[in-house]
């Protein structure tokens, strides 16, 4: 088969810190996948009866679920798509690749845009050769809220915890590395899959339409990687794993390559549902990963 991106693409990636890549999943495959992934969500969040003006301004940009392919081994097969993790394998120039977590992005009818952030400084990763797949099952537009990323911002040397868990973020669009540059809006098409280098500013609009966004991410990372001196995160901390090893056990399992049908076991470690999609662990702990010093 021909590679699942193409030269150009990459090059694309490497100037700009994101791409959309076309036709990675069929019409089969997104009406096989987007099903689970509503119930998996409406699972995790079905104790949750408050209104969308009740919630606080982080939940209000979107439902988030982190790690629904360890509670729901149906979405294994989207969340290690082999297609959609060689593209990730082939822009990130890897051999190999591992899931840090996969996660639903679900932003509500009426929800709120998703304020600009990095992705990276809430990851304890050491090396930044990470990246995010994001999965519209519905294809995004202006009026759904697509995303928009700032170009070349992954190679400006910004680094910048942006807490928008609590409270109002700062603004990192107006930090001097980024004077002069607009955040380019991307709509993506059904069965396209938008990529983002972890170390890229990001935002997404509002949602103004009356159909709720449905997107599932998963995020990849070179094997190879060792963990951050600082930082918290279930994806190391439930493996023990200790600041300078590398990040290699079964809650971070290889996603490419792997022989066709091939996907990970459950971790033996695995995390209990949690709806409010925390990153940190345990699930219990609340507060927002540790900022970069």
């Amino acid at each position: 088969m021909a590679p699942a991106v193409s030269r150009a693409q990459i090059e694309d990636f490497e100037r700009d810190g994101f791409v959309v890549v076309a036709g990675l999943l069929s019409e089969a495959e997104l009406d096989g996948f987007a099903p689970l992934v509503d119930a998996a969500v409406a699972a995790r969040t079905a104790h949750d009866r408050r209104q969308l003006e009740e919630k606080s301004r982080y939940e209000q940009s979107f439902l988030q679920c982190i790690n629904l392919w360890e509670d729901h081994p149906a979405l294994r097969a989207l969340t290690f798509h082999p297609r959609i993790a060689e593209c990730a394998a082939l822009l990130l120039g890897a051999e190999r690749i591992r899931l840090w977590h996969d996660q639903a992005l679900y932003k509500e009818a009426g929800g709120r845009e998703t304020d600009p952030h990095q992705d990276h400084p809430y990851w304890p990763i050491e090396e930044t050769d990470a990246l995010t797949a994001w999965i519209p099952f519905d294809g995004s537009t202006a009026e759904t809220g697509c995303m928009g990323y700032v170009p070349g911002s992954h190679r400006l040397g910004l680094r910048r915890f942006v807490n928008i868990f609590l409270g109002t973020p700062e603004d990192v669009l107006a930090r001097p590395e980024l004077a002069g540059i607009e955040p380019v809006f991307v709509e993506v098409p059904r069965g396209a899959v938008a990529f983002h280098h972890g170390l890229t500013v990001h935002l997404a609009r509002p949602n103004r339409s009356a159909r709720v966004r449905r997107v599932h991410t998963a995020i990849f990372f070179r094997d190879g990687a060792t963990r951050a001196k600082i930082g918290i995160h279930q994806s190391v901390d439930r493996a023990r794993i200790k600041p300078g090893e590398p990040i290699r056990s079964d809650a971070t399992p290889v996603a490419w390559p792997r022989d066709p049908g091939d996907l990970p076991p459950t971790p033996t470690s695995r995390i209990a549902a949690n709806s409010l999609g925390s990153h940190v662990w345990p699930p219990s702990a609340l507060a927002p990963p540790s900022s970069p010093k």
